[in-house]
């Protein structure tokens, strides 16, 4: 991939990032994994969770609480049949973000692009 190529997943990741940010009934933003997965070039949901394993590791390492930066959730999905289920999704605070993209699969262009927007947001806060 070209220098070129790599700022325009940058810039399409950052854009795309910012529109997929949440924000609860008392201002809190958050984003939804299910959201954030695909984004980050992972395709299926059990290699992201994995992803997030690990980046609540990191967070405990470091004496916080991974309880207030991963929120289990549930999300509602059509089945063909009309027919809706439930499925795992965890909310994430920045700071969960930022450290699911450090743990990432550094490989992935998209982790690089995140990398860089969860920095660069983390210092503006």
């Amino acid at each position: 991939m070209e220098d070129k190529d790599i700022a325009i997943v940058t810039e399409a990741t950052i854009r795309t990032l910012d529109n997929i940010r949440k924000v609860d009934k008392n201002g809190i933003e958050f984003w939804a994994a299910r959201d954030l997965q695909e984004l980050l070039g992972y395709s299926k949901w059990d290699n992201f969770k994995l992803a997030i394993d690990k980046a609540k590791m990191a967070c405990e390492s470091v004496g916080a609480m991974a309880s207030h930066h991963f929120a289990d959730i549930g999300k509602m999905v059509s089945l063909g049949s009309r027919a809706e289920r439930n499925i795992d999704d965890v909310a994430l605070s920045r700071y969960a973000c930022y450290l699911i993209a450090m743990n990432g699969e550094s490989s992935k262009p998209e982790i690089a692009a995140a990398q860089i927007y969860f920095a660069i947001q983390t210092r503006k806060q």
